[in-house]
């Protein structure tokens, strides 16, 4: 095993990991966001609403994130959507957007389905009582339906957070500097093909491990709370 490309290559690994923790984050949040719009449109009884909905994610989760990263890299320059020319991380801003939207509207598909169970796992009593008690539909799911989901479905989040990270190596086709990227510019530099991959898979599990931990954490003190 050699791994003496260390001393020269680790910025290269620890900037790239950056970047994935970056680009995972602005996923999450925007998955998370619009997964509960469209979670929430899934279920409104405003058919329009929820054809769209439906529509929307069925399409993501049936087609490959590869395809979607193409679509948004090259369509939004096909709509006269157009980035600063600037580089933030050592990569083209435009490509970063690229890759957050692309991951995020994956993302936000899983979630919303993630969420949708959720919510409907809830009793039913539940809404009953909140509007009896004078709370509109907008305030009960708000205030009672919606945080008693999010205690139920936290494991299944978790879970597509973790694949989030992972799943942010595909964006280094269209050339952002993550971590995945600047492994195959260390192989390429050092000729040295097998232990750059043991290095980034070690990167991999610790971001992941340590989210996994936080998620249990977050978990457990939601139970004591019961």
């Amino acid at each position: 095993m050699n791994f003496s490309f260390l001393k020269d290559y680790y910025m290269f690994f620890l900037e790239g990991a950056k970047i994935t923790i970056v680009l995972s984050i602005i996923t999450i949040i925007f998955g998370v966001i619009f997964g509960i719009l469209f979670a929430l449109m899934r279920i409104s009884h405003n058919p329009i609403l929820k054809s769209i909905a439906a529509a929307y994610i069925e399409f993501i989760r049936g087609t490959p994130v590869m395809v979607q990263l193409f679509i948004v890299y090259y369509g939004l320059s096909e709509i006269g959507i157009d980035f600063p020319d600037i580089y933030v991380l050592g990569s083209n801003f435009s490509d970063l957007m690229s890759g957050a939207i692309a991951l995020s509207i994956n993302s936000s598909a899983y979630v919303a389905e993630i969420i949708r169970a959720g919510i409907q796992a809830v009793d039913k009593g539940q809404m009953e009582a909140a509007r009896s008690l004078g709370l509109n539909y907008s305030m009960s799911m708000k205030s009672i339906i919606l945080p008693q989901a999010i205690k139920n479905i936290l494991p299944a989040l978790g879970n597509e957070f973790i694949a989030i990270i992972k799943e942010s190596s595909i964006v280094s086709i269209i050339g952002i500097h993550e971590l995945m990227y600047n492994t195959e510019t260390v192989r390429g530099n050092t000729f040295i093909p097998f232990e750059p991959l043991l290095v980034t898979a070690a990167i991999y599990f610790i971001i992941t491990f340590t989210l996994s931990t936080i998620v249990r954490a977050f978990e457990r003190r939601l139970k004591t709370s019961d």
